[in-house]
């Protein structure tokens, strides 16, 4: 069988197109042994002597399944047949929640890469990851930055940037391909364990809502994420321009009057990147809304304390961000 498929060319013009990759990077790819992942590692090395990359398999081994030894030792024969360096993470001790194992693992192939001088991290995201994304976020009230949170690429530090190549690719269409392939998928159990909330979203809520509304949704959810980012990218552009325009250094007041005359979207992006620098953590909506108040609230009016003791007052017309040991 040709190594070529129209799967392949469409990466191949998706790497090109989006300016993801370039030539001569060097590629960590990280491996569960699942069919997305396994899917990318093997379209990444058949695309390698056009794109004449560099290429190393990682693994992170959340030590949550009995099984999970016996997959990293797949994961890494195949690296092996690959002809590719192996770079193992165990966890110790296992992540307590899933939230608590992502963190882990991004830490360990963040790691991995600054140790070994790769400049691209890749995971095998799908379309279908970005449609649950979507759906997990929506429900849990993110706006839309949460929404289209899965994104093509992001830095995970001045030396790294992640990159997700197949945002356009489903899940049904990586399986095709490792079949096709006979690619030795190994099968995480916990897939199946509906306590997991984004389990229970592939599992029961996407094929009901494919079912009984459009056979199409998560494309179409994929869709939503990709128009939702150009969005967020904008405007988090404006409001970056109008929190310098309305912020006084020094004492961290911001200029009500100023801020009163731009959108009520812009003020509120602008507030929480200035929450955001001030608590060093992402404010929640309750947060933004409480400083937003402030901006039409009388003289001497004052803000409830904020996480950490301090206190936001109006002395018209600026809004002064007052620390806890601050009179």
């Amino acid at each position: 069988m040709s190594p070529w498929s129209p799967l392949h060319a469409q990466i191949h013009t998706t790497l090109r197109q989006r300016n993801l990759l370039q030539k001569g990077d060097r590629l960590l790819i990280a491996v569960s042994g699942g069919q997305d992942s396994l899917c990318l590692a093997q379209l990444l090395l058949d695309l390698k002597p056009k794109w004449d990359w560099t290429i190393a398999i990682a693994h992170c081994d959340h030590r949550w399944r009995e099984d999970s030894a016996a997959n990293a030792a797949a994961v890494a024969e195949l690296a092996q047949q690959w002809h590719c360096p192996y770079f193992q993470a165990v966890a110790s001790p296992p992540p307590e929640s899933e939230a608590a194992a992502r963190h882990w693992r991004y830490q360990s192939l963040q790691a991995i890469a600054d140790a070994q001088d790769y400049s691209q991290l890749l995971t095998g995201h799908t379309q279908s990851d970005r449609a649950e994304t979507l759906l997990y976020n929506l429900i849990r009230g993110a706006g839309a930055d949460g929404l289209q949170a899965l994104t093509w690429q992001r830095s995970l530090s001045p030396h790294l940037t992640l990159t997700r190549p197949l945002l356009e690719v489903s899940r049904q269409e990586t399986g095709e391909f490792c079949q096709e392939r006979h690619l030795p998928i190994w099968w995480d159990s916990s897939n199946d364990n509906r306590t997991y909330a984004r389990n229970r979203l592939r599992l029961d809520l996407l094929p009901y809502l494919e079912q009984q509304f459009h056979p199409q949704v998560s494309a179409n959810l994929a869709k939503t994420a990709e128009l939702l980012q150009a969005d967020v990218v904008y405007l988090n552009e404006q409001a970056e321009q109008l929190l310098q325009q309305v912020l006084r250094r020094g004492d961290s007041a911001l200029n009500r009057n100023q801020l009163s005359e731009a959108p009520l979207a812009l003020q509120r992006r602008a507030l929480r990147l200035f929450l955001k620098q001030e608590l060093r953590r992402d404010p929640s909506f309750a947060h933004v809304e409480k400083l937003q108040h402030l901006i039409s609230a009388p003289n001497r009016s004052q803000s409830d304390p904020f996480p950490g003791g301090a206190i936001a007052r109006v002395i018209h017309p600026w809004i002064h961000w007052i620390l806890p040991d601050c009179p």
